[in-house]
């Protein structure tokens, strides 16, 4: 990352986090969690029993890896596989290792804010698949789709997996699909992985493990501030809270704080004043179903052309194309 890109983000992470403590009831965003300790806690999230989705996820890749990359590609013409929040790709490598074997002409584009992520991202493609072509770019979704613009024009497979939308309430979901379908093509594709409603107790499970690795990764955004912005959050005084309305399909993460309090963010000449169990919300999980996605998609001018499931159906991905 250039001293410009590096110094965006800075700018970026101070001003929102100004934003969101002086705001009522306060909030910080859930894109803030992924620094290099924040990375690794969530691939130790993706590994325990009760974060279903990663699993689940992968399990339809293992499934359906070639009905998949056949409705990528059905003219076998090539394509730029752009895949928004690669984390560790793991799931995304069942496909590009089909790809390869069955000889499709493809560019893998892993685009993420971390840049960990990506560096590790990439290295380790150029040692499992030394053949595959990967190009890396980090950046927030929407900086990335203003870049997409700019590509060229061969077919572009657009791919957002973990239930990245979740995190999105459904006003800035539509936003966000229509800008995805302003930088698609005719022909381009949507490739997008929706968690599904399900059981309420399985959802606050997969947000609230027993080992307490969520909590400290929702931990994780203060002692960035901590560090980054010379803040004095003490830890100790917050608690992570999971809440789930079934009704809705939304989880919401809190962090509580225990006791009345006052904290210095030095860098932003700032004091934060606590009541006693006031909160801080710092993610979304939106959960959906069929009717929703269709509803999400009609209102962001696309339509879905097929959908994959898990053997549990705890998880879909769709297709979508646009409606011309």
């Amino acid at each position: 990352m250039n001293s410009k890109d590096q110094n965006v983000l800075v700018c970026t992470f101070s001003k929102e986090v100004h934003e969101g403590l002086t705001a009522f009831p306060k909030y910080l965003s859930s894109k803030f969690f992924y620094d290099e300790t924040g990375d690794k806690l969530f691939q130790q999230i993706m590994a325990l029993p009760e974060y279903y989705l990663t699993n689940a996820e992968y399990n339809i890749f293992r499934t359906h890896k070639t009905d998949i990359i056949h409705s990528f590609d059905s003219k076998r013409e090539g394509f730029n596989l752009v895949e928004l929040g690669a984390g560790d790709g793991k799931k995304t490598k069942v496909l590009l290792k089909e790809l390869l074997k069955k000889n499709y002409d493809v560019t893998y584009h892993p685009i993420d804010i971390s840049e960990n992520a990506i560096d590790g991202l990439v290295e380790n493609f150029d040692d499992e698949l030394p053949d595959l072509s990967v190009e890396g770019q980090i950046g927030e979704y929407f900086e990335v789709l203003d870049r997409l613009q700019h590509m060229s024009d061969q077919k572009k497979v657009l791919m957002v997996l973990g239930s990245n939308i979740g995190n999105l309430q459904h006003p800035r979901a539509i936003k966000f699909l229509k800008k995805l379908n302003t930088v698609m093509h005719p022909d381009d594709l949507l490739f997008m992985g929706f968690d599904q409603k399900k059981h309420p107790q399985k959802v606050l499970d997969a947000y609230n493990d027993k080992m307490g690795v969520t909590a400290a990764f929702n931990k994780n955004i203060l002692t960035r501030i901590n560090r980054e912005l010379q803040a004095n959050f003490d830890l100790e005084a917050f608690i992570h809270w999971e809440v789930y309305d079934p009704e809705s399909g939304t989880a919401k993460s809190y962090l509580v704080s225990t006791k009345k309090t006052t904290v210095d963010i030095d860098s932003l000449s700032l004091q934060v004043h606590f009541e006693a169990w006031e909160s801080i919300h710092t993610e979304i999980s939106q959960k959906y179903d069929d009717d929703t996605v269709k509803w999400l998609a009609k209102d962001s001018g696309l339509e879905i052309i097929q959908s994959f499931t898990d053997t549990n159906s705890f998880y879909k991905n769709y297709l979508f194309k646009k409606i011309i």
